[in-house]
């Protein structure tokens, strides 16, 4: 008789609960049905012709080895200066700013350099998918705090949530503003907040700045980096990255700044990941990071006007448009067209609509808190959004 063996599952246990990326299978979805691929949070188009001619100068030039481990000396200094031109901080170009794979990597890298296994670590939910993955792999707990809409439409958090997120086991915070998904700019207050609570409970903070650029003019707040508030300087892990404010997120190309015993711990990690990366790419970036105001001035004016224009077309289309103060993306309620939950309504909406978008629960440890939130990203050419209004406009959606 035939036994059938039985196959386990050779995957460590802390890393089971993360299948196939929800970017993946819906970009996947949208290749297979010919959608317009609003899910995914990537521009359709290029970034500034100074920082494309530079890095094929740079490959020409034979800047094509490894670099500087903790990346090209003019990188660093261009980081510096960025840091100082828009957020008056200073950092030392040598020993305070380290350059990664994307910010994704920066972000991985400090999680599993500064958590023990057990460490807990304070995040807001919906929360970037790769948050919840790098802290399994540092063996750590999440504590979530969940952010709801409230009736204007922006994105809050209970202040008594928040300060019960922290206990003896805390051992860092990851804080993303502009967040991603939902857009909402943290504010002052909320930022005091949690400032004090950082340094009450004694711990670092990572903050995930990558939509630093893309603050709309109606935003309830600017954009304040944490660590321009009083105390935050010496315990906080800034994290940006080129890929957002230069249209270029296949270069992968971000950084780290912060204090120098927090990112030399960073490096240590860093350095047995990617070890280094983008060589042509980096002076490329030292380029766009110099461009002047009216770069950036004009790339935040482009986003808000796709913002709107998608905004009005989600309107017409039935659906519940949360507020959207900055970032690549707009989220929406879908009840009011018959959607209950948001996993099985956007594997439903190519073929109902011919659209893709990403369901927000999937970032969610409370995931009612999300199940009818539904991103779409509005980082594409007007026509393309327009031609996604349209669709969505005539759409038939299952109830």
């Amino acid at each position: 008789m035939t036994q059938t063996a039985t196959v386990m599952d050779p995957l460590v246990t802390r890393m089971r609960e993360f299948g196939t990326t929800i970017f993946a299978e819906m970009s996947a979805l949208a290749v297979r049905t010919g959608a317009v691929n609003l899910g995914q949070g990537f521009p359709d188009t290029d970034g500034p012709p100074e920082m494309l001619e530079a890095a094929a100068a740079a490959l020409r030039a034979g800047r094509n080895q490894y670099p500087p481990g903790p990346g090209i000396p003019e990188l660093r200094a261009a980081i510096a200066a960025h840091q100082r031109r828009f957020w008056a901080l200073d950092y030392d170009p040598d020993g305070e700013v380290l350059v990664t794979a994307g910010a994704t990597e920066a972000i991985a890298a400090a999680v599993l350099a500064l958590c023990e296994p057990g460490a807990e670590v304070v995040c807001f939910e919906p929360y970037y998918d790769s948050y919840a993955a790098g802290i399994a792999l540092a063996g750590g707990v999440r504590r979530p705090v969940t952010l709801r809409p409230g009736p204007d439409g922006r994105y809050g958090f209970d202040p008594d949530e928040l300060r019960a997120a922290f206990g003896p086991r805390t051992r860092l915070v990851l804080l993303n503003s502009p967040h991603n998904p939902t857009g909402k700019v943290f504010d002052r207050d909320e930022l005091t907040l949690i400032a004090s609570l950082c340094q009450e409970y004694d711990v670092p903070v990572v903050t995930d700045e990558v939509y630093e650029h893309l603050v709309f003019t109606d935003a309830a707040a600017p954009h304040i980096p944490l660590a321009t508030l009083p105390g935050m300087r010496d315990r906080t892990l800034r994290v940006s990255s080129a890929g957002k404010t230069f249209s270029c997120t296949g270069w992968k190309v971000g950084w780290v700044s912060g204090p120098a015993p927090l990112v030399s711990a960073v490096t240590r990690v860093k350095q047995f990941l990617t070890y280094v990366n983008g060589a042509p790419l980096q002076p490329a970036v030292a380029v766009a990071l110099g461009l002047g105001d009216d770069y950036y001035a004009a790339f935040t004016a482009d986003l808000q006007a796709k913002r709107d224009l998608l905004a009005a077309g989600l309107t017409d289309a039935g659906f519940t448009v949360q507020r959207s103060e900055g970032t690549y993306f707009i989220t929406v309620d879908i009840a009011p067209v018959g959607g209950h939950d948001g996993i099985d309504f956007c594997r439903a909406l190519p073929t109902a609509a011919g659209v893709v978008a990403v369901p927000t629960q999937v970032f969610y440890d409370h995931v009612e808190a999300g199940r009818r939130l539904v991103r779409f990203a509005f980082c594409k050419r007007p026509e393309i959004l327009r031609e996604a209004a349209t669709r969505l406009r005539h759409a038939t959606f299952a109830s």
